[in-house]
């Protein structure tokens, strides 16, 4: 009997083992974590679950008896090294599995700082359940929480940290929050709404150092600020694991390099998630995406590929965040527009939509609130359906109406 060993237990991981029953594989399915959980729902963790709101089960993707009717077997452990000669893998343990064809469901880490202090009591990242329920001891009412990063990792921190009664600061290198990824009028709005709810932000600032007698008390910035901290959580953004396909020879570049069917250099095995890098035929380039439904796609399009069969996507990439009570859905990619148009009060109310142009044609949208504006962003880009920027912008127009 021939075997898929899927290494990695997260979103990615969990969508291709449910998909390789219905595309008729009836071999054996192994898939190896480094967790002790099945695969379980990330996002959550930086709101409902650090709020509390929710236990571990609840995060559960799919509760064990689905993987036990559909004989999907889970090890816990680590894999070190792939024998693609062999076909087999090595765990940290020592011990070996073989494998006919293998997946690589790795995703990402947290990137890390070498920060003097940051190995200390009530430094935090947070990527994983045991990250939170580290967290979750510090989180006191009234207690002082700064986070370093003013990403959407970090701003959803800083919500559900406020909504617990912390008083939290926001430290942000870059000259504005979310400057990677958004507009300057995005950036603006989200500076508003934290200060609303009473978190203090400061852009163009640099950390360097963290101080505490045993435990974080305080940290520092370059230009001789000081913020007192019971609880520190960095979270500077992530860099993915590629190391085991890298040792194994597979093409590498920002991500595992994968075709259109998710196969790697190596034709029996492939990759999915945030650690693989594809053409994205919307957007004429390669990318790697770190996102929920970006990896579900793919792992539909290589386990079709694992059963011999071919299936392809041209799916537009799509993210979302929430905060307090903003939910932001995110259509496409917004690096290189040329135009933004703001359809809404961005300064005032609490929703809007801001469209990214690129050459009079729909690139990305950032929705806040604004459902029905993501769905039509998504029609249009998908598209590439020219459009008129000021209708875009008239709220007298209704939604259906801009389709035409």
């Amino acid at each position: 009997m021939q075997t898929i060993v899927i290494i990695g237990a997260s979103h990615a991981a969990a969508q291709l083992a449910a998909s390789l029953r219905p595309d008729g594989w009836q071999g054996e399915i192994v898939v190896i974590g480094d967790e002790p959980y099945l695969p379980y729902h990330r996002p959550p963790l930086s709101k409902t679950f650090l709020c509390g709101a929710q236990l571990v089960d609840e995060l559960l993707i799919r509760p064990a008896a689905f993987y036990q009717k559909n004989q999907i077997e889970f090890r816990h452990g680590r894999v070190v090294a792939i024998d693609r000669a062999a076909r087999s893998v090595t765990l940290q343990d020592g011990s070996t599995l073989a494998y006919d064809q293998l997946a690589l469901c790795t995703g990402a880490r947290v990137r890390t700082v070498s920060l003097a202090g940051s190995d200390l009591a009530g430094v935090h990242y947070l990527r994983n359940i045991s990250d939170v329920q580290a967290i979750q001891p510090f989180v006191q009412p009234n207690g002082k929480a700064v986070v370093i990063g003013g990403g959407y990792i970090g701003l959803e921190t800083a919500a559900a940290l406020t909504e617990q009664g912390m008083q939290v600061v926001v430290l942000e290198a870059a000259e504005r929050i979310l400057q990677r990824v958004t507009a300057p009028e995005v950036s603006d709005f989200y500076t508003r709404i934290h200060r609303e709810q009473g978190v203090t932000i400061h852009t163009g600032v640099s950390v360097t150092a963290i101080t505490g007698e045993g435990r974080a008390q305080a940290v520092l910035c370059a230009d001789g600020s000081m913020f007192d901290a019971d609880l520190v959580i960095i979270g500077v953004g992530v860099v993915p694991n590629i190391e085991l396909a890298l040792d194994a020879g597979l093409q590498v570049d920002n991500g595992i390099v994968i075709d259109e069917y998710c196969r790697t250099s190596a034709p029996e095995i492939v990759a999915i998630g945030d650690c693989a890098n594809a053409f994205n035929p919307i957007y004429q380039r390669r990318m790697r995406l770190e996102s929920v439904p970006n990896a579900n796609e793919q792992a539909k399009i290589a386990s079709a590929t694992l059963c011999g069969l071919q299936r392809t996507s041209k799916s537009l990439p799509w993210f979302w965040s929430d905060q307090y009570d903003l939910k932001l859905q995110i259509a496409g990619l917004s690096q290189g527009y040329d135009q933004i148009v703001i359809r809404g009060d961005v300064q005032q109310r609490r929703s809007f939509a801001a469209f990214y142009l690129q050459a009079g044609r729909l690139i990305a949208a950032d929705c806040v609130n604004r459902p029905q504006e993501f769905m039509l962003s998504k029609k249009l880009i998908t598209a590439g359906t020219a459009v008129d920027p000021l209708r875009l912008a008239d709220e007298s127009i209704a939604v259906q109406a801009l389709m035409g």
